[in-house]
């Protein structure tokens, strides 16, 4: 763990600001209940918190250590044991795999509670003005040290790997960085191809003996193609930005071709067998699609 003086000197955290806090301590214990029921209806709101608060047993237990952690940000005392508590706090949160955004969001919640606090028993500006900065960095200093259990835990797994698997992994890494690249032209090719071939349906719906209910419903198809595509462009725009990689794009390509196929099947009375075909493979999307979509949906609660 970073030696706690130099965590003090980066924030710039003063002894004067431990006094503030030290003399906070007595109202923010008054308010420590009022805090937890928040605190609880907040980290709830993730949706995913019952994995982890699995039973009352554990859920008072953790209602306890929080309000402890809460009344203990008041302490006045910054040393080397009070920053190994938090780094053990956050150790425990690596062990039972509890993702560091709920961390850094249920901080916000903390901010706020404890601002509005400050807010409210407003008396001098410059006092004012000092309590809020020594909060904004007793705060941070804890999210700065209790995150830091995760950034050495992916440090620790890296540098157990050996030399051979490092490579392997920086080349696979590269590998698809270039794979993506090539992905992401391809698809604009597909884009330019779909246009083509709307232009081509439009031709043949102006200049040729092709009946006109026919060539509507093929210039129909080729704009939905045209349209999947582009759409599966913006998805890929922002896999190329970090974000989840959308199978749903791709499938609602793929429905689109095939209502183009029914769109001018639909028209010949000899084509019933294949229509039928095509029908039962585009509600197999359609419903693979539902599902995608329910996941992420519930992913993001």
């Amino acid at each position: 763990m970073q030696h706690y003086r130099d965590l003090k000197e980066h924030y710039q955290f003063t002894e004067e600001e431990a006094q503030l806090l030290k003399e906070l301590q007595p109202r923010m214990e008054k308010l420590a209940d009022e805090f937890i029921d928040g605190f609880y209806d907040y980290i709830w709101g993730f949706g995913k918190t019952a994995q982890f608060l699995k039973n009352k047993d554990i859920i008072a237990y953790h209602r306890k250590k929080i309000k402890e952690w809460f009344i203990n940000l008041f302490c006045g005392q910054y040393d080397m044991p009070y920053f190994m508590y938090l780094y053990k706090i956050g150790e425990i949160h690596v062990k039972i795999g509890l993702p560091t955004h709920y961390v850094n969001s249920a901080f916000t919640y903390v901010r706020t509670f404890i601002l509005s606090s400050i807010e409210e028993n407003f008396k001098d500006k410059q006092h004012h003005v000092q309590e809020i900065k020594a909060v904004e960095k007793i705060i941070d200093m804890n999210l700065d040290v209790l995150t830091s259990s995760y950034r050495e835990e992916e440090l620790s797994k890296f540098l157990s790997l050996s030399k051979i698997e490092k490579n392997i992994l920086s080349g696979l890494k590269n590998f698809n960085s270039y794979i993506n690249y090539f992905l992401a032209g391809a698809l604009a090719v597909v884009a330019f191809f779909a246009i083509g071939l709307f232009v081509y349906d439009i031709y043949l719906l102006f200049f040729t003996d092709i009946k006109i209910e026919k060539g509507i419903l093929t210039v129909l198809g080729s704009l939905l193609v045209l349209w999947a595509s582009i759409e599966l462009i913006h998805e890929e725009i922002n896999h190329l930005q970090g974000k989840g990689f959308a199978i749903g794009a791709f499938i609602m390509l793929a429905m689109a071709a095939l209502i183009r196929k029914v769109l001018i099947y639909s028209l010949s009375s000899e084509k019933g067998e294949e229509l039928l075909i095509i029908a039962a493979v585009i509600v197999g999307l359609a419903i693979s699609y539902w599902l995608v979509g329910a996941k992420k949906r519930t992913t993001i609660a």
